[in-house]
């Protein structure tokens, strides 16, 4: 976690609202750091459903792979998170943690361990001591209280430079249920599927296989179309749990997610987390500048997805954005790199609307001053046309700065 917040970093925080059926506590286990929380624990009243999406990593965490196994039974009772330690590539001890971990927070929970689910994030490859989660689980069961989303989501942070939260209301019937989010990330961040971290909450009264159908469905053009680094962590991890509250308020149950009634809810959902995806590519390590990528004119929009993420994972071409370099060589370079059909004099490029590049060269009127002071700006829009079709897509990315590298060269340290 940073002292030093982002530049790119939202100048308000939203007030978070209790969310019925959801209470919060978080402590200093000293996993890793030092005066400051790295435990977050909520606890969910009996009827919650959970869904989830995991990464795609063929080198999964020891938290993943608990959540995984136990998502089926499709309820939750409690979440715990810890910060500082991954407890990936942890053998059978990290399976281990994990257990003891779910025992603890079942005991003082008094639910089931397959009710309880795992995340943690930090370091990759050294062990969870697991025991020092003995000293506060007790003590977080008794404290945990309504709210707190601002404070669980600080207690999540590695290296990111502010806490990520999201709110969102909507009404399912006559009733208004609220959509709560808190996320971390910051580096390792290429999803493929979520983010590193997110979590949702809300009082809605939906059944399990339609809230997981939501979740999957909304991460695509969300979470999923976020890179900071193009490297996808071991430890992606996206809940979701509903406790159904609204119900006693007058919210019909909803057990299918193509239900008509859903219709508000699904939109107020993509809304907290294109926010969070959103706020994990401003926080992005040693990030100066929010880079969105549109491409158009693309054979198909699968097609414009792959281009996209070629350019933003290209780090002659983040650089050049650090630099305040409108490159567009670089983009070529990108498109052309990225296996998909492209074709060089039909290429045109912009950044924030000024064309620099059409008909595969540079654009007749293209004026250096002109363009210069554009790149100057915090957010830049960087778009391609490629003349081949109907596809297009968009995603976030951030430019590559020196204090990526510091940032990263000292992480262990």
């Amino acid at each position: 976690m940073s002292t030093a917040v982002s530049p790119l970093a939202p100048t308000t925080v939203p007030e978070m609202p209790p969310i019925d059926g959801v209470r919060i506590a978080t402590a200093q286990a000293g996993i890793r750091y030092k005066n400051r929380t790295d435990v977050l624990f909520a606890a969910f009243d009996e009827g919650t459903t959970v869904a989830g999406v995991f990464t795609r990593s063929k080198c999964p965490s020891a938290p993943v792979e608990w959540c995984r196994a136990h998502l089926k039974g499709g309820t939750a009772r409690a979440l715990v998170v810890n910060s500082g330690n991954a407890n990936a590539f942890t053998g059978k001890s990290g399976r281990a943690a994990t257990q003891l971990t779910a025992k603890l927070a079942a005991v003082a929970n008094g639910c089931s361990v397959k009710e309880v689910f795992l995340a943690s994030t930090g370091v990759i490859g050294e062990p969870l001591d697991a025991t020092k989660f003995e000293g506060v689980m007790q003590t977080l069961e008794q404290d945990a209280a309504p709210g707190r989303f601002l404070d669980a989501a600080r207690a999540i942070m590695t290296t990111d430079t502010f806490p990520k939260v999201a709110t969102a209301t909507a009404r399912i019937g006559k009733t208004q249920v609220t959509i709560n989010g808190i996320a971390k990330g910051a580096g390792m961040i290429a999803p493929d599927m979520a983010t590193m971290l997110s979590f949702i909450f809300t009082d809605a009264p939906i059944g399990a296989n339609a809230l997981q159908r939501l979740l999957s469905d909304g991460v695509a053009d969300t979470f999923n179309a976020v890179t900071i680094d193009g490297d996808i962590s071991t430890s992606d991890t996206l809940l979701a749990f509903a406790t159904g509250a609204a119900a006693t308020r007058g919210a019909p149950k909803i057990a299918r997610a193509t239900d008509p009634r859903l219709k508000a809810f699904r939109k107020a959902l993509h809304e907290v987390l294109a926010n969070l995806a959103e706020q994990v590519a401003r926080d992005g390590e040693g990030a100066r500048k929010l880079v969105e990528i549109k491409v158009q004119g693309a054979v198909s929009d699968k097609s414009a997805r792959r281009i996209a993420m070629s350019i933003a994972n290209s780090p002659l071409v983040k650089t050049a954005i650090a630099g305040e370099d409108a490159n567009w060589g670089r983009v070529v370079m990108a498109v052309g790199k990225a296996g998909e059909p492209a074709d060089r004099d039909k290429l045109s490029i912009w950044f924030n609307g000024i064309r620099v590049a059409t008909k595969g060269a540079r654009d007749p009127s293209y004026d250096e001053a002109i363009v210069s002071e554009t790149m100057k700006k915090p957010e830049i829009e960087l778009t391609v046309a490629l003349g081949l079709g109907k596809g297009r897509d968009r995603v976030l990315t951030c430019d590559l700065t020196k204090d990526y590298v510091a940032i990263n060269g000292d992480y262990r340290s």
